[in-house]
């Protein structure tokens, strides 16, 4: 499968990188970066930096700095550190960015390999609102949008409705989820179901030296965010989860529905089933144990 990522590294979006470096059926192409767990700036250059370190000589495109609307824009970094990547903060830059922001990047992409391009979209939906506005066949020339985000059938995780990836551009969202394509939605109903504790991060890099080791150097600051804020021993893959879907769908229990999104009042970024708009095939159910295994042995058979 041709795999283009979304992405705002961020720890769990190094995880799924790493995971889809990895993957024997996973060909990934490049990565596209996003404002979310960090600026947009510290995205890429994360983004570079994590390729690097996985010998993957990809492109990276850098796209929205900010959420549709808004003027300015603060990571979450009680959540994922200063520069994205917990207690590492000294991260070098390498390379440098490729030539087309995010979205004409995608939609020369989407062009180029029409039919058999996913996207997985584990950051706010804001590059991919911009390449459908940009080309409104992009959806169309997508195999899939696969997107780690929302809570439909579950409370959210950065405020009581809302999950974080949809809060942080609910506009965004709301134009992706309403748009005609083929859609898989992998939120909190499923992604808090793939537990990843401090002894899993230890096994792997017992095995993998130099990635398993770096994401169990980074994961510290995440897992301590997940004990002390929300009382968890352990984090979820949520973003590997995403990427998993996109060539494992036999592990999750899916569901088509319209989804809406709130973007304004107290639920903003909340997103609900409903009966009109555009189907989403929404995940609901998750073989758990299945998942956590594929993305450990995947990731352990790296250097």
């Amino acid at each position: 499968m041709k795999l283009i990522i979304d992405t705002d590294p961020g720890i769990d979006d190094a995880m799924a990188i790493a995971y889809a470096h990895a993957a024997p059926d996973i060909d990934l192409l490049g990565l596209t970066t996003v404002f979310g767990n960090t600026h947009v700036a510290q995205s890429s250059r994360n983004a570079r930096y994590l390729l690097n370190l996985l010998g993957a000589e990809l492109p990276v495109a850098t796209g929205a700095a900010l959420p549709y609307g808004a003027e300015t824009y603060r990571p979450s970094a009680y959540v994922h550190g200063d520069e994205g990547f917990g207690h590492f903060t000294d991260v070098p830059q390498i390379g440098s960015d490729h030539h087309l922001p995010a979205a004409a990047y995608l939609v020369e992409m989407a062009r180029a390999h029409r039919g058999d391009l996913s996207v997985c979209a584990i950051g706010p939906l804001t590059n991919i609102a911009d390449a459908i506005r940009l080309d409104s066949e992009f959806l169309g020339n997508l195999a899939q949008l696969v997107i780690m985000g929302g809570a439909v059938f579950c409370p959210g995780n950065i405020t009581a409705h809302a999950e974080a990836n949809i809060y942080h551009d609910p506009q965004a969202a709301a134009e992706v989820l309403n748009a005609e394509g083929n859609i898989v939605l992998v939120g909190l109903d499923v992604t808090l179901q793939t537990l990843y504790q401090a002894q899993d991060f230890d096994a792997l890099a017992q095995v993998s030296k130099a990635t398993g080791g770096f994401l169990q150097e980074i994961s510290r600051f995440y897992l301590e965010f997940y004990q002390n804020v929300a009382g968890e021993d352990g984090c979820g893959l949520h973003d590997s989860t995403a990427v998993i879907a996109c060539t494992h769908p036999h592990l999750f229990e899916m569901t088509e529905t319209g989804v809406q999104v709130d973007v304004i009042g107290d639920a903003v970024g909340a997103t609900r089933a409903v009966d009109v708009g555009a189907k989403v095939r929404v995940c609901r159910d998750i073989d758990g144990p299945a998942v956590v295994d594929l993305f450990t042995a995947q990731v352990a058979s790296l250097p």
